[in-house]
């Protein structure tokens, strides 16, 4: 039997919960490609929390069915305000679909795994539905499908150019970025009675309007226009050209508006928000979520993603890397926007309350873990910045590397009566601690949070992100030589010896990234073997939307400098590169023999298969060593 009581703690996703609420209708309705989980890491979640925060009513209609009667979007009628529109946590095409285009079979962000819950492109879809079935009622579109598609943009699944997602969706307004503050000026603005349409000049939106209508006026903004939809299909270079300047508009301080034709229409995309403040994120964290599914879920098995991030707690959003093939910086915004202690340890008492915790922290961590609470030293010069990234092709002498205040959150966790272990499960920026490469560290400070976070927050293995071993590759990606990789593998090995650890160091590495050829592949083969590696965390390299790699990918040319960059593209390319991760397996052994002694290159054959020749003792599988070792007790 339903507990009324307790339903009400969650927003209401049936007919039947408005009623325990007391409500006969919403002021907005969200509709979402995720099951509902109320908790801080799903986005749908959040806003539902920050509508509830204004005082509004709010529901939500997660994994709507979208093939019969439709009924579903249906259920809670016209909300007084608009529908609130996203794909869910990941984009529905990254969801649905490998690098190799297959489809998945499960769907992390669902009970029981299931996949199916939801259609290719779910933005869109869900989108052209309620304005079919509400045409008077306005959508408002967000999340980091819509995000991430909001000009012209390439979509690797399909093979070609798609305009703005506001063309093929038909909604009214885009939100883009994290979207806490566009929705609360949304919100305060419509409850004193502001029409939608007078909504144009919030920051961090986009919408489409008449191409013959004026764009509207805003002081405080300077315009940049770039070339037109019809422009970019004709011509890839100008597609490309266009990426630069979103990306760098972007990631400013102090951005200028964008404007891009799309037939006789106009996208208007405004500038983004400032970072949000200590007080902003907090608040968006602090908010009641029960941090549980819904109970509608109890019957239907676990939901993977929830499964994952239940005990753990993520201290900062943003990320300053740059990486060329990372949306996290086009989605969140390369400046650190970084929670209060408070706050963090708030959540601490709240996650270890938690009827199923057993005193383990899954991760303290963020987009990149060792980012908290980094940011400019003089924010005038971050003011003046256009580049894209912190950390490359140098670490800006301006940002401020400090991870003190990293290590001190660490040590209060730590202390909490309840919690046995903290872990950090997020990857790290290991260039942020090579004195090599980052001359703003201080030695005692990377000392003394390596020793912290080697000696009490690994478990078992840390992950790490060189990504590659090729320096011209490294250079398309925007990240920092090997060489500096090997450097931190010494610091920690060190630490490691210290302390009579032994917690391996997991690597991740990406085949196939525009830049990368097969003899990259098959030094890193090389490299990574003489390091004592045998690689498990790889990937082929999968372009998505609003990524400087996935335009390389398409256009052929570098968007900063428009001069032609290599593009695995074949299947037979991609496949290749990626089997040299995978030297060592029998099936392999054969073809890359084939590949580097047709090739001429016998030393790096050699140097692959060293230790496997004739001569080389063979390791001793572990049965036959138990089997002899009781022998000789026999004897």
């Amino acid at each position: 039997m339903e507990d009324k009581r307790s339903l009400t703690d969650w927003l209401p996703i049936t007919k039947k919960e408005l009623q325990y609420h007391g409500w006969e209708e919403l002021d907005v309705i969200i509709v979402s490609g995720d099951a509902y989980v109320d908790h801080p890491a799903f986005g749908p979640a959040v806003i539902g929390r920050i509508v509830q925060s204004e005082g509004l009513r709010v529901g939500i209609i997660p994994q709507p069915n979208w093939q019969d009667d439709l009924r579903d979007f249906k259920k809670f009628g016209k909300p007084k305000l608009f529908f609130g529109v996203t794909s869910g946590c990941m984009d529905s095409m990254v969801n649905h679909y490998t690098a190799s285009k297959r489809k998945r079979s499960t769907d992390s962000y669902t009970p029981g795994g299931e996949a199916g819950f939801r259609p290719d492109y779910a933005t869109t879809v869900y989108s052209k539905i309620l304005k079919d079935l509400y045409p008077d009622v306005p959508v408002v579109i967000g999340g980091i499908e819509a995000s991430l598609r909001r000009v012209t943009h390439y979509d690797y699944w399909a093979d070609k150019l798609f305009p703005s997602i506001l063309e093929d969706s038909g909604a009214d307004m885009l939100v883009y970025g994290m979207g806490e503050q566009p929705l609360r000026e949304i919100l305060q603005l419509l409850k004193k009675g502001v029409p939608f349409d007078s909504l144009r000049t919030t920051p961090q939106t986009a919408f489409l309007q008449a191409k013959s209508e004026e764009i509207p006026k805003n002081k405080n903004w300077e315009d940049v226009a770039i070339a037109s939809h019809e422009d970019c299909l004709k011509d890839k270079l100008k597609y490309a050209a266009n990426f630069k300047v979103v990306e760098v508009e972007s990631n400013k301080l102090i951005a200028r508006r964008i404007s891009q034709e799309i037939g006789d229409k106009r996208l208007v995309i405004n500038p983004p928000y400032p970072t949000m403040t200590e007080k902003e994120i907090d608040a968006s964290f602090d908010l009641p979520y029960t941090r549980l599914p819904h109970p509608k879920y109890n019957k239907r098995g676990a939901i993977p993603a929830y499964d994952m991030i239940k005990f753990s707690i993520n201290m900062h959003r943003g990320c300053f890397g740059g990486c060329s093939f990372c949306t996290i910086s086009a989605h969140q915004g390369k400046f650190i926007a970084s929670r209060s202690e408070k706050s963090i340890l708030k959540e601490v008492d709240e996650v270890v309350n938690h009827p199923e915790f057993k005193g383990y922290i899954s991760d303290l961590g963020g987009p990149s873990a060792n980012m908290y609470k980094m940011k400019g030293i003089d924010e005038s010069i971050c003011e003046k910045c256009v580049s894209p990234s912190c950390i490359h092709p140098v670490i800006c002498s301006n940002l401020d590397t400090t991870h003190k205040p990293l290590t001190e959150i660490y040590k209060k966790v730590d202390a909490h009566p309840k919690v046995k272990k903290a872990f950090v499960g997020s990857g790290i920026r290991y260039d942020l601690l090579v004195n090599d490469y980052n001359k703003q560290l201080q030695a005692d400070d990377a000392e003394e949070y390596m020793e912290e976070l080697i000696t009490n927050h690994i478990s078992g293995r840390l992950k790490v992100a060189p990504e590659h071993t090729a320096d011209d590759t490294l250079r398309v990606m925007r990240k920092p030589s090997f060489k500096y990789f090997h450097k931190f593998k010494e610091a920690y090995d060190r630490i490691q010896k210290k302390h009579g650890l032994n917690q391996p160091l997991i690597p991740y590495f990406i085949s196939s990234h525009p830049g990368c050829k097969e003899e990259d592949m098959a030094n890193l083969a090389a490299e990574t073997k003489d390091m004592g590696f045998k690689l498990e965390q790889v990937q082929d390299f999968t372009p998505t939307p609003m990524t400087v790699a996935t335009v390389i990918y398409y256009a052929g040319v570098h968007p900063y400098t428009l001069k032609p960059t290599f593009v695995p593209k074949t299947e037979k390319e991609k496949k290749d590169q990626h089997r040299f991760f995978f030297w060592y397996k029998k099936e392999n052994k054969q073809w890359v023999k084939d590949k580097l002694l047709g090739s001429g290159n016998q030393e790096l054959y050699d140097k692959l298969t060293a230790g496997q020749h004739q001569g080389q003792q063979k390791e001793v599988p572990k049965w036959l060593q138990e089997k002899r070792k009781q022998h000789k007790k026999k004897r």
